[in-house]
């Protein structure tokens, strides 16, 4: 149940109990009341009439009655040992207090008081206290509702935004307006304060990233031109090696840099999705099936992106395959033309990747091979810009699956994180 109809449920039966509990009272005590004046009334009658038969050795007038058929069983058993009492009885005559007391030969000096009015009076009071109830129910609940559901609200908005931050948009935020001081106030002030400061830490990663990089690129010219001067040999192209890989990795630490700056922007034109394809694969060195429906072939389906980035994507996602999964690698295009799929038969992508998406400088699991881990990172970015979707999982017999949604229409401008 939501949390507004719980609040609502329990306001209802605070109130109804709150009601119950004071109508109990309220019919206890006035009951207690009319028996006790019922009571005393009764006696004050009886020992009057057993001055007049005392004095006059008859009754009439007295208000008692000699011998009356109706005494109470208990109260008649109570008079012949000799004792006098009250009993109260809600028999078939209706509800009555009755006074006994012995008289002299045997007899039972009697006090019959009829109580029919009282209780009617009590019964009234009863659905009174009920109706008032009903109507107090009827007040507060809406109030309790409507209560309920401002902080309900409140929470589904505080929730939402928190949401929106774990999805990395970090300028959202939840006290946008004036909020009443209360403990969801504090909450939201909390994840507010959180974000800001998880905002602060990021733009500071970020920005050491891009200055890291930065300052790398002119020593990193410096050190691929006097590779390129050593003499040939083995040492000389190791050097080479490790210094196109350090190349490369500055080129990527540049390029994640400005999607982090929100610096990209897409150059959108209608242009053939096989072509481009082919071309992502061809660039990577790398081999790989290219799947095309017959129906896109036939009709030469193009989307509208930007081709060098949408490259850019698929190569990664071919070179990715390759280091950490095993071959064949397979890129398909599905039958709407829109979406491609980027599989390999390896161990499939580790858990952490597919619950919390691609980390930089995360690779996986040890099994699934070497890297920096900027290559997925950069895909994703990437896909962003152009306005597409990047989901990853893994296929149900064995291996990675990297599906790539393009969109229909144009993609938007430049994303920022």
């Amino acid at each position: 149940m939501p949390l507004r109809w719980r609040i609502a449920a329990l306001v209802a039966a605070a109130t109804c109990a709150v009601a119950a509990a004071v109508g109990v009272m309220v019919h206890q005590a006035s009951r207690d009341r009319e028996l006790s004046q019922a009571r005393d009334t009764a006696r004050t009658t009886l020992d009057r009439a057993a001055l007049v038969y005392a004095r006059t050795g008859g009754v009439q007038g007295s208000g008692a009655v000699m011998d009356a058929p109706g005494i109470p069983d208990g109260l008649r058993r109570l008079v012949e040992r000799r004792h006098q009492g009250t009993q109260f009885t809600n028999g078939p005559g209706g509800p009555a207090m009755w006074a006994a007391r012995p008289a002299p030969d045997g007899h039972v000096l009697s006090v019959h008081i009829d109580m029919s009015t009282p209780m009617r009076d009590i019964s009234a009071l009863d659905g009174n206290i009920i109706l008032a109830g009903l109507v107090t129910t009827a007040v507060v609940l809406p109030l309790g509702v409507v209560t309920a559901g401002r902080m309900s609200r409140r929470l589904r908005t505080a929730a939402a935004t928190a949401r929106r931050i774990a999805a990395g948009d970090l300028d959202a935020r939840i006290s946008a307006a004036r909020r009443p001081h209360d403990e969801i106030a504090e909450i939201s002030g909390a994840v507010d304060s959180m974000a800001a400061a998880l905002q602060e830490r990021l733009r500071g990663e970020q920005r050491f990233t891009a200055d890291v990089a930065h300052e790398l690129r002119t020593p990193l010219m410096g050190l691929v031109t006097s590779a390129e001067l050593l003499p040939s040999g083995e040492a000389a192209g190791y050097v080479r090696d490790r210094v196109r890989v350090l190349s490369i990795l500055v080129e990527d630490l540049l390029e994640i840099s400005r999607l982090d700056a929100g610096a990209e922007e897409a150059d959108l034109s209608p242009c053939p999705l096989g072509p481009v394809l082919e071309e992502a694969i061809a660039r990577t060195g790398l081999s790989a099936r290219l799947r095309t429906p017959a129906s896109a072939r036939e009709h030469h389906a193009t989307v509208c992106t930007d081709p060098r980035r949408l490259e850019r994507i698929v190569a990664n996602l071919v070179v990715n395959a390759h280091r950490h999964g095993q071959e064949p690698v397979e890129v398909t295009v599905a039958e709407d033309g829109r979406t491609v799929t980027v599989r390999d038969h390896g161990s499939g992508y580790p858990d952490d990747l597919l619950e919390e998406g691609p980390q930089r400088f995360r690779t996986g699991v040890r099994e699934r091979g070497r890297g920096h881990g900027l290559g997925l990172t950069i895909a994703v970015g990437q896909a962003r810009v152009i306005g597409a979707a990047l989901e990853f999982g893994n296929a149900p017999d064995g291996g990675a699956v990297a599906t790539l949604r393009l969109p229909n229409g144009p993609a938007r401008g430049p994303i920022h994180d």
